[in-house]
């Protein structure tokens, strides 16, 4: 099952590696990884996608709890999140099929960020299958590149009780 794991670490030199290492260590492989500061600048966050059973995750974050530098390990799978990445993708825009790529563009809520005589430049911002949904329509074009974040997310926010 997919794990997006949220880190709160001291932001230091090291800490991602020390991260990054005990996955590669035990074989667990990352499958995205997106880390800058809070708005605290002497803490960082780690957003961190990865697969495994239930037993696998838990000592994950058993053992990510014991790294030094380490704050807080939240499973955001366990709870309410909101999750987004973004891709830009580069494709293939040929006179003929310009305005096609600008309706689904249109559809996804996605930018057009650069223009050339051969190619779009698209922005998209979603979830993870909302950007698969997008890539896989824009393979009909050519893509040339794509360039992703990888997810981040936070906690949905406590609602108030009346």
């Amino acid at each position: 099952m997919r794990h997006t794991i949220s880190l709160l670490v001291e932001n230091q030199p090291g800490v991602l590696s020390r991260v990054t290492g005990l996955f590669s260590g035990r074989g667990f492989n990352i499958e995205s990884l997106c880390v800058a500061e809070t708005i605290d600048p002497k803490i960082s966050r780690i957003t961190l996608v990865t697969t495994g059973d239930e037993q696998i995750i838990e000592q994950i974050k058993k053992q990510l709890n014991k790294l030094i530098n380490v704050i807080k390990v939240v499973d955001l799978s366990e709870i309410e999140s909101v999750e987004r990445e973004m891709a830009l993708i580069k494709v293939k825009a040929t006179p003929e099929h310009r305005a096609e790529i600008l309706r689904m563009v249109d559809i996804f809520r996605g930018k057009i960020v650069d223009v050339s005589p051969l190619y779009y430049t698209i922005e998209i911002t979603g979830d993870a299958k909302k950007l698969e949904a997008f890539i896989e329509l824009m393979s009909n074009f050519q893509i040339k590149e794509i360039a992703r974040t990888g997810t981040v997310a936070l906690p949905r926010a406590k609602k108030q009780k009346r």
